[in-house]
């Protein structure tokens, strides 16, 4: 038996970003999380997509709409949410990759 991974947030803000998702949302989001407790960031498509530079995406589905949690993987079977957001067209806009790839740099800073 592995250890599970563990889930934190890059600060209270996203964590509170997350909780806010749409109801359905909300629900998938936290059915994937416990996935990516168990089998670590590595699930794969469609769940996880690679963004390059270290940096992944939960794809988040439902009725409701589209949303997405950026993350990083730390040492220590840590997973780390550093943005969450609605998707509101096709492709994810360039804000929402430049805010998590900033805050992407300062976990790897404060890990360095």
């Amino acid at each position: 038996m592995h250890e599970p991974w563990k889930i934190e947030y890059f600060d209270m803000r996203v964590e509170e970003d997350a909780l806010a998702l749409p109801s359905r949302l909300l629900a998938r989001y936290l059915h994937l999380a416990d996935l990516l407790i168990e089998f670590g960031p590595m699930l794969g498509m469609p769940h996880v997509r690679s963004m390059g530079e270290k940096l992944f995406e939960l794809r988040i589905k439902s009725v409701e709409g589209i949303a997405r949690a950026m993350f990083c993987a730390r040492v220590g079977r840590r997973i780390v949410v550093l943005h969450v957001f609605v998707k509101k067209s096709e492709k994810t806009p360039r804000h929402e990759l430049e805010l998590a790839l900033k805050r992407l740099k300062e976990v790897m800073r404060d890990d360095a």
